[in-house]
C-alpha cells in the first residue's frame, strides 16, 4: 500500500468544519477540478457510527482506529498507510482508544 499524498494541488477547501458527535470527529471537505470530492478529518477517542450513502474508501493518515462494519461479526484494526473500501447504502463503527486518528475520505462512484 502506498502513502497517501502529503498535500493536494489545485483543489478547493470548504471552510465550514463538518463536526460530528460534538467534536469527536472533524472534517473539511476538498472539491477537485474533476468533480472528485474528499475529506480531510480526524477521529478524537471514542466510538463513532456512520451511514454512508455512496462508497467510501478511507485512508489513515496517522493513528489507529478499529472499524465494524454494519453486521459484521468482528473489528478490523487500522493504522497508519492502510486503507479500507466501505460499501454504499450501509455503516460502520469507528473507535479510536487514544490519540488522533487523521484520515483522508474519498467519494466512490456508486
Amino acid at each position: 500500500m502506498s502513502s497517501p499524498p502529503p498535500q493536494f494541488a489545485g483543489v478547493t477547501v470548504v471552510a465550514k468544519a463538518n463536526v460530528y458527535f460534538d467534536g469527536g470527529v472533524v472534517s473539511h471537505t476538498v472539491l477537485f477540478n474533476d468533480g472528485a470530492r474528499k475529506t480531510l478529518g480526524l477521529i478524537r477517542p471514542g466510538s463513532y457510527h456512520f451511514d454512508t450513502a455512496a462508497p467510501e474508501r478511507m485512508e489513515i493518515v496517522a493513528g489507529v482506529c478499529r472499524v465494524t462494519l454494519d453486521g459484521a461479526p468482528e473489528a478490523h484494526q487500522y493504522g497508519r498507510d492502510a486503507c479500507f473500501v466501505l460499501p454504499g447504502k450501509s455503516g460502520f463503527t469507528i473507535a479510536v482508544q487514544s490519540g488522533l486518528c487523521e484520515y483522508i475520505c474519498s467519494f466512490l462512484p456508486a
